[in-house]
């Protein structure tokens, strides 16, 4: 997309007034009044709301809406609108990195310089906030180049019947089913990786720290949580993990182990190692399917709380 304005204000909740550049830096954009250490840096919107509102430009010019960089997309190359951005998503140009953090906000409401001159915000559905990753010169005419996020998760197995073709893995296909369903649905961008082992702990060890070194969004792990001496798979998971997230896993063990108190037995584990969201399951579809089903509720604010993004 094409940006059609650059603009600044010295106070929050205010009009902006366009600029010739702007110049951003880890603070935001400086003499802008939203600089600052936080996650709402830097706002877009399209030019797109302002056409939808059939705005007269020269009683509304870029800036009205309190937008720092006000956008054109370009409907022969596919464009996105903004408000269809997620946060983690990025936009570059040149040296210059900004990250989706927010979409839309909360009108200041009644006394809003901005909405007492404009009659209705679109900052809350249209317009989207970024912080500064790299920063640099920004001036009309530059374009800046739309990066989705990838999620990039992989599903380990341990099973040695599995791994040597006693029997086929439903558990990891279950699992990853169930994740590609889950990023369908939120619309993110996913590489799965898949990966089966015997039930050996030096080899999960190699790959948990494998997949933890190459930066991976979330790992997931299924079978080798029972009782039994080849069941290693939650010893060696805690030895990558630097946080435990022990309420989710719990809750599942207490909802399902309420009807099934064989349930019980099985152990499960939830943490962080590096930057990677790490879950331990149990082996059985039923039981891929049931924490699963509790993880998902949460997961999305798990990610954006790893990103330092402080979204209800």
């Amino acid at each position: 997309m094409i940006i059609r304005s650059v603009n600044v204000s010295e106070k929050t909740g205010t009009v902006k007034k366009s600029q010739p550049f702007i110049e951003l830096d880890a603070w935001g954009i400086k003499g802008d009044a939203h600089a600052g250490y936080w996650h709402r840096q830097v706002s877009l919107l399209g030019e797109e709301a302002y056409r939808m509102m059939e705005l007269d430009p020269t009683e509304f010019p870029f800036g009205s809406f309190a937008e720092n960089i006000t956008t054109t997309g370009n409907p022969d190359l596919n464009t996105p609108d903004l408000k269809h951005c997620k946060p983690g998503d990025r936009f570059r140009c040149r040296d210059i990195l900004l990250e989706v953090t927010q979409i839309g906000k909360k009108c200041h409401g009644p006394g809003c310089p901005v909405q007492e001159k404009t009659g209705n915000c679109v900052m809350p559905k249209e317009g989207i906030f970024t912080r500064v990753l790299s920063g640099g010169i920004l001036k009309p005419g530059d374009e800046l180049v739309y990066v989705p996020k990838e999620y990039r998760i992989a599903v380990i197995t341990l099973s040695t019947r599995a791994y040597k073709g006693i029997y086929e893995d439903r558990s990891g296909m279950e699992l990853e089913q169930m994740i590609s369903g889950f990023c369908r649905d939120n619309n993110w961008h996913l590489t799965l990786t898949s990966v089966l082992l015997p039930d050996n702990a030096e080899m999960l060890r190699s790959e948990l720290e494998r997949h933890i070194r190459a930066g991976y969004d979330m790992i997931f792990t299924t079978g080798g949580t029972g009782l039994g001496p080849s069941d290693i798979t939650i010893a060696e998971v805690r030895k990558v993990l630097s946080k435990e997230i022990p309420g989710i896993m719990e809750y599942v063990r207490m909802k399902y182990g309420s009807d099934n108190p064989n349930a019980l037995l099985s152990a499960s584990l939830a943490g962080v190692g590096g930057n990677s969201l790490i879950f331990a399951l149990p082996g059985s579809v039923k039981a891929v399917k049931e924490y699963f089903t509790e993880i998902a509720r949460t997961l999305k604010h798990m990610v954006y709380m790893r990103m330092g993004l402080d979204i209800h």
